[in-house]
């Protein structure tokens, strides 16, 4: 499967996660699409450094080809994937009341 295959996958499968599963709909939400476009800032200069510089690269046979700041746009669905289903299980399981075992 490729990065893209995977990507297209996940992006749905997370947002009916968060609306369905856990409930928090946060992709409903402004004030999340307003701290997504800051953390979508530093991705971006975080992507650019790391694929400019030849400390990250991609197999060109799994991605489109299409890079957005040096880095493959996979990278920006991956990273919004990872950061919604973070907060999503965030605020489910803080409504449920689990807690850290560190106490």
């Amino acid at each position: 499967m490729t990065y893209t295959q995977l990507v297209l996958i996940a992006v749905p499968t997370v947002i009916l996660f968060d609306l369905f599963v856990t409930r928090s709909r946060i992709v409903t939400r402004k004030s999340f699409w307003n701290a997504y476009a800051i953390l979508l800032f530093f991705q971006l200069i975080t992507n650019w450094w790391l694929t400019s510089r030849g400390i990250l690269t991609y197999d060109e046979d799994v991605i489109t080809g299409i890079r957005i700041a040096a880095a493959p746009a996979e990278d920006l669905l991956f990273g919004f994937s990872m950061i919604v289903m973070t907060i999503s299980l965030w605020i489910y399981w803080g409504r449920k009341g689990i807690q850290s075992s560190s106490k």
